[in-house]
């Protein structure tokens, strides 16, 4: 049988249809919700990062070695140490769940992004998967895109109001151009880029003109699936100005329940989310 767990957790500060749930959240660090010997879920406040923000290294080291030949040893030693105290310092200020997980725990160095099995985007808060051991890692990873549904994500949405009760879609999205912040959705595409959900509108807040809908990822995410995918069936989420939504910008997207190993972990949502 499976087990549900659902604990108080974070509830992300205080919400007001008039201001910007991001720097809301902003001080308010991440709360551990269920937590076994091979992994957690964690609750992720909306405006933090997912993964470390610190700039790649390799080529700033690459660029680094031509200018240490015209360098003297007193003069790289402190620059050595003025670029180490400069890490710190960008690491300790690094509001990214990463960053979090290796203050609170060192080792988790040793595994890739601190063990983080996926990716929420900055705005979305709720249920992030950290693995706790390499091995972990590799398993979850595998099971996070696979198509079987060996781990099952559910969505709470805040979309603009007017969407069937129920539906579903299967569309495909793509990334326009190297670094876009957008991707581009189309009906056609290949295996790689599909993308599937099925939605539930659960009430209407008749206020603020959204429905709440809960949404349901099929098979491996896309980025941004659900904030595009909606978008393109013309019911952006309310305030994604990125995908054609009227501002402010507001946390709109909850990583509501996570299923891991037959465990049920739900994170409660934001004030924003219950009428």
């Amino acid at each position: 049988m499976a087990r549900v767990y659902e604990t108080v957790g974070n509830r992300c500060g205080c919400y007001s249809a008039r201001m910007n749930d991001q720097v809301a959240t902003h001080n308010t660090p991440p709360t551990v919700l269920h937590e076994t010997k091979e992994w957690l879920v964690v609750n992720k406040p909306a405006g933090w990062h997912s993964v470390s923000r610190q700039v790649d290294k390799g080529e700033n080291d690459a660029a680094e070695q031509g200018e240490r030949v015209q360098t003297a040893p007193s003069q790289t030693k402190k620059s050595q140490t003025k670029k180490s105290q400069t890490e710190k310092s960008q690491t300790d200020h690094d509001q990214s769940v990463q960053a979090w997980r290796e203050r609170r725990e060192p080792s988790s160095q040793s595994i890739p992004e601190a063990g983080l099995c996926h990716r929420l985007d900055q705005g979305t808060s709720g249920c992030l998967l950290i693995a706790k051991t390499l091995e972990a890692h590799e398993r979850l990873r595998t099971a996070m895109g696979g198509a079987d549904g060996a781990i099952a994500k559910t969505y709470l949405a805040l979309v603009k109001g007017g969407l069937d009760k129920e539906g579903n879609f299967r569309l495909h999205f793509e990334g326009r151009y190297k670094r876009s912040a957008k991707v581009s959705v189309s009906r056609a595409g290949s295996w790689e880029t599909g993308g599937r959900c099925k939605w539930k509108v659960l009430r209407h807040i008749v206020a603020r003109g959204v429905d709440v809908v809960e949404v349901e990822l099929i098979g491996p995410g896309r980025r941004h699936q659900i904030r595009a995918g909606f978008a393109y069936l013309e019911h952006p989420l309310e305030g994604d100005t990125l995908y054609g939504a009227v501002g402010p910008t507001h946390n709109s997207l909850h990583a509501w329940k996570i299923i891991i190993d037959g465990v049920t972990v739900t994170a409660p949502p934001p004030p924003r989310f219950v009428p």
